[in-house]
């Protein structure tokens, strides 16, 4: 495997990645193959590395460098492409604040986009992978980009990030799933990514209308339910899952009031994907659900 040296465009951003590590090559040429290039003299948002590190070889390491320094502590070899995922996310998480950014996975169909924040293990990013090959757009599986007052999100398609027990669900969901190489034992346990962009628009990059707020939950031993959420209760639960509301002030807070007030908010319970995404499916468009009632 050669070294991977390419300027990718990936929504709004330039992100330049360089690596000799034969994994990582592999998983960026897998994943990322039909990406667009940018003009080598384009600017570039992000310059990003992936190097070995240290002399012992029985203890292989990688590190993340971004703008030419060590950003992280150093991963074993083993865990080095999960940990450019990461350190790609990290990007945005921590320099893009022209949006007010919601941790959530995105998807869309003609009737709209549709975000859905989550904390770590309530399966958005299982039903975003789900969707995703059953003919939904994937617009971003980890951030929300929101144009302040803006009832749009700005597309960020990237790799689906799967963990553990939800890489065999995608599996047997669907022989189509296209997979970059597994990370053993981090933090999070099995991480494997999933080729993001499926969809014939997966790299347009004109914002898209919000059609509605799913807050998501995996269950096992709860009723699947698709219910109306009060705006007030999604407010704060939608600034909780921002990275970038308190940082933003009172343009975040206007923000957040203006895409909450605009699109209507439902709660999720599911243990069955299909269940799942023939709820989204005929989840009714502009105005939300009465509080009482209930798709089940």
């Amino acid at each position: 495997m050669r070294p991977y040296n390419e300027n990718l465009a990936i929504g709004p951003y330039t992100y330049r990645i360089r690596t000799t590590l034969r994994n990582v090559a592999a998983g960026l040429q897998a994943l990322y193959r039909d990406f667009p290039r940018a003009d080598a003299s384009a600017f570039v948002d992000f310059d990003i590395a992936l190097r070995s590190h240290g002399i012992l070889p029985w203890r292989k390491l990688s590190r993340f460098g971004f703008d030419g320094r060590d950003q992280f502590g150093p991963v074993p070899v083993h865990q080095a492409y999960a940990s450019l995922e990461w350190g790609m996310n990290w990007c945005v998480s921590v320099h893009c604040n022209e949006y007010l950014k919601l941790h959530a996975a995105v998807v869309a169909s003609d009737a709209g986009a549709i975000i859905m924040p989550g904390v770590p293990g309530a399966g958005k990013s299982t039903l975003c992978a789900a969707l995703g090959l059953s003919g939904w757009r994937i617009l971003s599986d980890e951030h929300a980009l929101i144009p302040p007052g803006s009832r749009q999100v700005v597309p960020l398609c990237r790799p689906v990030s799967l963990k553990n027990e939800s890489i065999d669900v995608i599996r047997s969901f669907s022989r189509d799933a296209v997979f970059g190489p597994p990370s053993l034992d981090t933090h999070k346990g099995t991480v494997q990514h999933m080729k993001g962009d499926l969809h014939p628009e997966s790299h347009a990059t004109d914002p898209v209308p919000v059609r509605a707020l799913v807050f998501p939950r995996f269950s096992r031993d709860e009723p699947q339910r698709l219910r109306a959420r009060p705006r007030t209760v999604s407010f704060v639960l939608a600034a909780y899952h921002s990275f970038n509301y308190s940082l933003l002030g009172e343009d975040g807070f206007h923000a957040m009031r203006h895409l909450v007030e605009a699109a209507p908010c439902f709660d999720l319970v599911y243990h069955d994907l299909e269940w799942a995404m023939g709820a989204l499916e005929r989840m009714p468009a502009g105005e939300a659900l009465p509080q009482s009632a209930e798709m089940s």
